[in-house]
């Protein structure tokens, strides 16, 4: 089974409470939802592999662990590209791809309308980023698109989840890990999270 590792910092902390907040303007949240993802770009690439190379330092040589592996961003449209600037800060040479799928309002159910991948999925660490798991849905999809394209390290990065959805996603991605910043109580009669964030989209492109 998955592990689900809740990112608990206190600056994540702070920055979760300044987007949850209704008042937050587009430009603020859009600001903190990036500089979580960064944040929490530090957990999510902990075990991440390394290789041993040798460098000259101004005294003299010694060895030093570099990254030794590529790593792939795929963000879920739209909210998803919320996260990604975030990511790209620390870790400049990440390739991107795009993954448009949007929830039926009436079935909650996930519908696909456009994918873009590097060509590079089966040899990469492959992020899945979405600041909301809610239903699951458009997460559960996501990877099964991704599979079948040959990615094999997948993990899940949001910033707040649901029993619902971590629960969804455990049974239909077994192998998958889910980071996520917080864990909120339950889903709404309209699929939304409790507390949560509101429509992430929405508040990052300021459009309602």
């Amino acid at each position: 089974m998955s592990i689900v590792k809740i990112c608990d910092h206190p600056l994540i902390n702070h920055k979760l409470a300044h987007a949850r907040n209704h008042k937050t303007g587009t430009k603020d949240f859009r600001e903190a939802v990036n500089e979580i993802a960064g944040l929490m770009t530090f957990e999510i690439t902990r075990n991440l592999k390394t290789q041993t190379v040798e460098i000259e330092t101004p005294i003299c040589n010694t060895k030093c662990m570099v990254m030794d592996m590529p790593i792939v961003v795929v963000p879920i449209l739209r909210a998803g590209l919320g996260m990604v600037e975030g990511i790209q800060n620390l870790i400049p040479t990440i390739k991107i791809g795009h993954l448009g799928i949007f929830r039926c309002e009436t079935t909650l159910n996930p519908k696909t309308y456009f994918q873009k991948f590097p060509d590079n999925l089966n040899k990469s660490l492959v992020l899945v980023v979405d600041p909301m798991l809610a239903t699951g849905g458009s997460a559960v999809e996501a990877i099964r698109i991704l599979k079948a394209e040959g990615a094999k390290d997948i993990r899940f990065v949001g910033l707040v989840g649901c029993p619902e959805g971590i629960s969804r996603m455990q049974m239909s991605h077994p192998d998958v890990d889910i980071y996520l910043a917080a864990v909120d109580s339950h889903l709404n009669e309209k699929g939304y999270i409790v507390p949560g964030l509101g429509d992430c989209g929405d508040r990052l492109f300021g459009t309602k």
